[in-house]
């Protein structure tokens, strides 16, 4: 079995380049994810040096679709699914990272209910939360 940092994240993901907000999947399992993402001066959410508010959402949203991307195509050899974000809540961004930091960002699975996924999610820049909330993803 590879390890999670030799997949290919684009295989897993609906979004392409120039919109993928995911550079690497770190762990994987039925109720935790990790993923990473070096901000780069080039990337579309990047204004004044800082990734935006939209940026910071958009790759929560992502780390969400790269677990289900990862369940689908690597655990159950099925296509990889389009989700839609159903509702963010209690949402908190602390500071926005600049470029050159590395995101880490973790999902823990709350409740899943037929195509719908309700996810606490935390970001951080060398261990320093920067954003926090709740995310329902439907499928």
């Amino acid at each position: 079995m590879e390890t999670f940092k030799e997949i290919d994240v684009r295989s897993l993901l609906p979004q392409q380049p120039p919109f993928v907000m995911v550079d690497s999947l770190l762990h994987c399992d039925p109720v935790f994810t990790s993923t990473d993402l070096a901000i780069a001066a080039d990337n579309i959410f990047v204004s004044d040096g800082k990734l935006t508010e939209s940026g910071m959402i958009e790759n929560i949203a992502q780390t969400c679709a790269a677990r289900m991307g990862y369940i689908h195509r690597m655990l159950q050899g099925s296509e990889v699914k389009t989700g839609f974000i159903g509702a963010i809540r209690n949402l908190n961004i602390y500071f926005l990272p600049q470029v050159g930091d590395v995101l880490k960002t973790e999902i823990e699975v709350k409740s899943e209910v037929f195509n719908i996924t309700l996810v606490e999610a935390k970001v951080t820049v060398n261990n320093i939360l920067a954003a926090e909330c709740e995310m329902k993803i439907s499928e």
